[in-house]
């Protein structure tokens, strides 16, 4: 559920507190007001589009934040199977910070991406917007309510369909990449048994190049090691440390105290007397070899060529000369994984349909149910003598959700027959459509909170009352959060929040208030009355109110 929104500096809006609550939210205001404002600084929140336009003249930033509380073990397991865990008061603050340059989204102070964002926010809320009803005239949409509604029965067939169909595809392009002519297999297959002969030759070992190449930098700087540790050999040759050890010696003949002086001293010319040693050494072992030098050059040369046509490294290059022979192998054996992969693509193909075939009846069955659930939800949002069925119809092909595409076919009118929705339906009329589609997906949606931006476009009236009726009956199970212009919705509120717009100190702001029952009807006498407000409109506010407060 939402608890509560923050909203600061966006657009109209200098800074905003809403605390919802739970069952229907309605939120009123004139027109211009910011309400689209609101919803919008939900939609940026939730990883939608937001522009440096939206940050408030003379801001440097703006900044929403929602606080959601995670209600259910089932919410909390989705939620932790995205990585993202609840704490122990199970709320999560979801939060957008815009700049001018960027903007950043995280959740309990993490920061997430937004494919990440949506991917939890979409366990949490659903937002209808004022046009998303346009959406019913997209068939690709129709077979995710159909799904969505079957939920229980269509996840797992899909997930199963998109695996088979995802092996399906890939033997189809295992095929297809081995068309081609007998002459062009077998030049192929002369060509890398060239190169694999090449790599095998040079025997490359793991760590060679890299130990090789240490090697060839000492050989090439011989000449240069053996000048400066002669230089180093010659001062240490010189009698420095003797003159050091006598004047200490002979200076602590007078004073006790030096006695640890002199024994560093001593150790001191021990360690470089050890020093010297080690140089000499190094110095009568360090003999170049003009000959290893010629072979170390010519097998990085060696190395580095296979690298440069193979792979950056020995590994890569080992890596290469394993896919080759598997490739020559699969030419050498060209028929007979021909022969193989058919087989198999036919078993793939075998197993696709049936499990199409599968998702195809569950589709059909259920298809009947929710027409059933959608004629009756129709009728409530005044609708009063509509038929509507839904088409499954198969593709010629296969997809990852199947064979099917669906379409809603619908009629309106008595005698007619039923069309396609988009044929037939106006804007109003399929605003009331989708609101019907959510209240049957009520049932089987886990989403606890929904969002409605001015559902009721487009009706008044009797059909005004019908859907501020479907909308309390959605609340029953979910919170609902909707905004209105219509005062039959408003009535229904168990919360209500005016949204209004002033001036302040020569700024337009933006302000939320929530409403106590009193206030709430002085609202509705002014969705009545419009600009004059008298005692009869506000009696008939009341009495709307009383109304709503019976049926509730």
């Amino acid at each position: 559920m939402l608890l509560e929104l923050k909203v600061k500096n966006l657009a109209l809006i200098e800074e905003a507190e809403i605390e919802f609550g739970q069952g229907l939210n309605i939120l009123t205001g004139e027109t211009g007001a910011g309400k689209s404002i609101l919803i919008g600084s939900v939609n940026m929140a939730l990883g939608g589009k937001a522009s440096r336009d939206s940050i408030r003249q003379g801001a440097e930033s703006a900044y929403i934040e929602l606080l959601f509380s995670v209600d259910t073990p089932e919410q909390e397991e989705a939620l932790k199977a995205l990585d993202i865990q609840v704490p122990e008061d199970k709320t999560l603050i979801i939060s957008r910070k815009i700049l001018p340059s960027r903007s950043t989204s995280r959740i309990n102070d993490e920061t997430v991406t937004a494919l990440r964002l949506k991917q939890a926010t979409a366990l949490l809320l659903d937002i209808h917007g004022q046009h998303e009803h346009q959406s019913l005239l997209n068939l690709h949409h129709h077979l995710e309510i159909l799904d969505a509604y079957a939920r229980a029965e269509t996840a797992p067939l899909k997930e199963e369909t998109a695996r088979a169909y995802g092996r399906y595809q890939e033997l189809k392009q295992k095929l297809s990449a081995m068309e081609g002519g007998l002459e062009e297999r077998l030049r192929e297959a002369d060509f890398l048994r060239f190169e694999i002969e090449k790599i095998q030759e040079a025997g490359l070992k793991e760590g060679e190049e890299e130990e090789l190449s240490a090697r060839y930098r000492k050989l090439s700087h011989a000449r240069r090691i053996a000048e400066n540790l002669g230089e180093a050999y010659g001062a240490l040759e010189q009698d420095m440390m003797a003159r050091v050890i006598k004047g200490v010696d002979q200076a602590a003949a007078y004073d006790e105290a030096l006695k640890e002086i002199r024994d560093q001293a001593y150790e001191a010319e021990s360690l470089l007397n050890d020093l010297s040693r080690s140089i000499q050494d190094y110095m009568e072992n360090c003999v170049f070899d003009q000959e290893e030098f010629r072979q170390i050059e010519e097998r990085l040369d060696l190395i580095h060529g296979l690298q440069a046509k193979y792979g950056n490294s020995e590994g890569a290059v080992l890596k290469a000369l394993e896919e080759k022979q598997a490739r020559l192998e699969e030419l050498e054996h060209f028929d007979q994984i021909r022969s193989e992969l058919e087989e198999e693509l036919e078993r793939a193909g075998e197993k696709l349909e049936e499990l199409c075939s599968r998702l195809t009846q569950v589709r059909i069955r259920e298809a009947e149910a929710l027409s059933e659930k959608m004629r009756e939800s129709l009728a409530d949002l005044n609708f009063l003598d509509v038929s509507f069925v839904m088409e499954i119809r198969r593709l010629d092909h296969y997809t990852a959700e199947g064979w099917d595409e669906a379409e809603f076919l619908i009629s309106t009118n008595p005698g007619e027959p039923v069309k396609p929705l988009r044929e037939v339906a106006s804007g109003g009329e399929l605003s009331r459509i989708m609101l019907a589609i959510k209240t049957v997906l009520a049932d089987t949606d886990q989403i606890p909170t929904l969002i409605f931006d001015e559902i009721d476009t487009g009706i008044s009236g009797r059909t005004a009352q019908s859907v501020s009726e479907k909308l309390r009956e959605i609340s029953k199970t979910h919170q609902v959060i909707c905004i209105t212009h219509l005062p039959q919705i408003a009535s229904m509120a168990d919360v209500h929040f005016e949204i209004a717009k002033s001036v302040s100190q020569g700024k337009t702001v933006t302000r939320i208030k929530p409403l106590n029952r009193e206030e709430s009807v002085e609202e509705l006498a002014r969705l009545l009355g419009g600009a004059k407000i008298t005692d009869a409109v506000r009696q008939n506010a009341l009495e709307m109110k009383e109304l709503a407060e019976r049926t509730k």
